[in-house]
């Protein structure tokens, strides 16, 4: 494929736009990255797509995510709404998530995946949870990204407030996909997946980390809200973080989503094991959980990533929650600037998806995936390598993307969907999550 007539965007130092570029794709993989006439000359025979001179990016990542999630919207929560978050799990997320079979797994993945591609997020780390239908359940996640051609991370959520039986049955669910993720697509990785330690045992967290290698990392919720430390200051006389260290779930390749109470010591030993940190401030602030101090653990040189935790995965959305609610926050404009933004959402993103992948991804040079989008931004003003941030905080807006394309295969063109069909995908989750609805309001 041979993507002409592009302004091509790279994320770099400092960042750079380049009108009047081509790109050159050959086997999933950018080959070549030019000024356009030249590219042309050297690639006449090829698959041409004409970008019309619009913004060409690296494709949006999403660090954390739930697929399953996608039936709750506009649902209602019987009785009382929620007060803190531990209702909030306790009303809705843990009866919705019982509710689900087989079917209803397969239609919120690909609601999930459709709103990902419209939108322009090609990579997303998924974090899924059935507990009525746990074997094979990665397997069904797994078909639809392979159907869609959209890239994700894909685990099973370990946890005990289900007995013991079924925390076995994740953990054998993560330990079978794991084996078996690296003879499917490459667009597929694997991490083990932990729920949270208000919900995890001694003896369960150590039979996770008995049944994989250290080549493995876990995606678990973390200091979400305060419940995760009382639970664990009761049962151990240790604060999360450390307690996670104690059983070995902690290091490099390990995804701790959230963080929002930690402590200094707690960052620190983060920063020790070279943990990756993930920051869903929308979620957060719908939950009113608090707002993590996502500064003060980049001070401390921890990688800080941006997820949505099932939100839209609109991921331009998420940047502009994190600029907004940190300067709220503390009261400081100057907090949280817009080249902070992109360092955690397009570098830090960036930097995990290879560590996932094993391969460069969300970035625009030779060698690296080709997961690209068009956007058609018009910009105002004098739009430059320095302001891109604030550009995109002010004034990108979802149906800008136009063109979305992962491994080199294009799954949305001039905003019609090319892998799925929206419409069938929309009218049998309509009726799905019918039945779920039903099912989930049997249980109060």
């Amino acid at each position: 494929m041979l993507i002409k007539n592009a302004t091509l965007v790279n994320w770099d130092n400092p960042n750079q736009i380049m009108p009047g570029s081509a790109i050159y794709i050959t086997d999933g993989k950018i080959v070549e990255i030019g000024p356009d006439f030249e590219v042309s000359q050297r690639h006449p025979q090829e698959t041409q797509v004409d970008a019309r001179g619009q913004l060409v990016f690296p494709g949006n990542i999403c660090a954390h995510t739930h697929f399953y999630s996608a039936f709750s919207r506009g649902m209602a929560i019987p009785g009382e709404a929620p007060t803190n978050f531990s209702n909030i799990l306790e009303k809705l997320w843990w009866p919705l998530d019982k509710t689900l079979g087989e079917d209803d797994v397969r239609y919120s993945a690909l609601m999930s995946i459709v709103d990902a591609i419209k939108y322009g997020t090609t990579t997303l780390v998924d974090h899924h949870a059935s507990p009525n239908f746990i074997d094979g359940s990665l397997d069904v996640i797994a078909e639809t990204v392979e159907k869609s051609g959209i890239r994700a991370a894909l685990c099973y959520e370990v946890t005990d407030r289900d007995g013991i039986e079924k925390a076995r049955a994740g953990i054998n669910e993560n330990v079978r996909f794991i084996k078996e993720v690296k003879k499917r697509s490459s667009t597929l990785a694997a991490v083990f997946g932990l729920h949270a330690p208000l919900t995890l045992s001694d003896e369960t967290l150590d039979l996770c980390r008995a049944a994989v290698g250290t080549e493995v990392g876990f995606h678990t919720h973390l200091s979400e809200s305060q419940d995760d430390g009382k639970v664990i200051m009761e049962k151990s006389g240790l604060r999360p973080v450390a307690w996670l260290e104690q059983h070995g779930i902690l290091g490099p390749h390990t995804i701790a989503a959230h963080c929002v109470h930690v402590d200094e010591n707690e960052m620190d030993i983060l920063a020790r094991n070279n943990v990756w940190v993930t920051h869903q401030p929308r979620s957060n602030m719908n939950n009113a959980v608090g707002v993590s101090p996502v500064e003060k653990m980049l001070d401390k040189g921890i990688k800080i990533c941006l997820g949505n935790d099932g939100f839209s995965n609109s991921m331009w959305e998420e940047w502009k929650a994190a600029y907004f609610i940190h300067k709220l926050n503390t009261g400081d404009p100057r907090n949280m600037d817009g080249y902070t933004v992109t360092d955690i959402a397009i570098k830090n993103n960036a930097a995990l998806a290879h560590d996932l992948f094993s391969m460069e991804i969300g970035v625009l040079k030779p060698g690296a995936a080709a997961d690209l989008i068009f956007v058609d931004y018009d910009a105002p003003t004098p739009l430059t390598g320095g302001n891109l941030p604030w550009h995109i905080l002010f004034g990108f807006r979802d149906g800008m993307v136009t063109t979305t394309i992962v491994n080199g295969k294009i799954l949305m063109q001039d905003r019609q969907l090319l892998t799925l069909d929206e419409k069938e995908i929309a009218a049998k989750s309509r009726e799905l999550s019918t039945q779920v609805w039903k099912r989930y309001a049997e249980r109060f």
